[in-house]
């Protein structure tokens, strides 16, 4: 089973870049996980024969917004986490299937000033509290921009930044209080010590030429999924947003066989 994940600033930009769906087959993917797709659905035209698609749409236009298409359709689908005061900017998707859950989450952005850093940090504890939930009924896999660079190691400039939006203690510890409840950052698990594997690049100073970025988009899996991770992947060469796909490979044994 392979998952893909991209925050594509905006989707409508992207559809002017590439051939989406043509790219798609190409991956091979069983769903592609998108974030802030900047639209509402009756704006885009976007075919997927063989496909299902699901949108979660914030209120406001051309602003947030969350997408999946997958090739195998949910037994269930969720959008937000059913808290009204988190669920008006369209940030997350839950597709239920036999044997797991696939979130796709846009983590809200404490802004560069911190003026919603009380937010972001609200907003995480509900989330942390609504995986875990999911997590007790069967495993779950979410991925998305989660707007955090968790440790030093993921990104560039750790001891400039330290305090800065996307940085703060406040939100590392957010993160870490979520892993500590049964969940396990897939990439990490697999390449611990990595240096210069980024996701979200500046578009200033030719940063990702540079590889001068931040890792903030995450594939995340309930603990006792750990020993089914084939890989992790950043795949830094997909051009089209400031940020970069990232891919996760699951064991087919799981997929096909998972709770037996």
């Amino acid at each position: 089973m392979k998952f893909i994940s991209w925050n594509v600033n905006g989707f409508r930009a992207l559809q002017r870049k590439m051939d989406v769906f043509a790219w798609l087959q190409e991956t091979g993917a069983d769903a592609f996980c998108i974030q802030e797709t900047k639209l509402h659905q009756d704006q885009v035209q976007f075919d997927t024969p063989g496909y299902f698609q699901y949108w979660n749409d914030a209120v406001r236009k051309g602003y947030s917004g969350t997408a999946i298409v997958t090739k195998n359709e949910p037994l269930n689908v969720t959008y937000g986490m059913g808290i009204e005061e988190h669920d008006q900017e369209g940030r997350l998707i839950t597709l239920e299937y036999e044997n797991y859950f696939l979130i796709t989450v846009y983590t809200p952005n404490a802004k560069r000033d911190l003026t919603r850093l009380g937010y972001r940090l609200e907003w995480g504890a509900a989330f942390t509290k609504y995986i875990k939930g999911l997590d007790q009924i069967k495993p779950v896999i979410f991925c998305g921009d989660l707007n955090v660079a968790h440790q030093e190691i993921d990104l560039t400039y750790p001891k400039n930044n330290n305090g800065n939006s996307g940085f703060t203690q406040q939100e590392r510890d957010d993160f870490t209080t979520l892993l500590d409840n049964g969940f396990v950052d897939s990439y990490r698990s697999l390449y611990p010590e990595q240096t210069g594997a980024y996701s979200w690049w500046s578009f200033q100073f030719n940063a990702r030429q540079r590889n001068i970025g931040w890792r903030i988009d995450y594939f995340v899996t309930s603990e006792r999924l750990k020993r089914k991770i084939v890989d992790a992947r950043i795949l830094r060469d997909v051009i089209g947003s400031d940020h970069c796909p990232v891919e996760l490979e699951l064991s087919e044994y799981y997929g096909r066989h998972a709770g037996r």
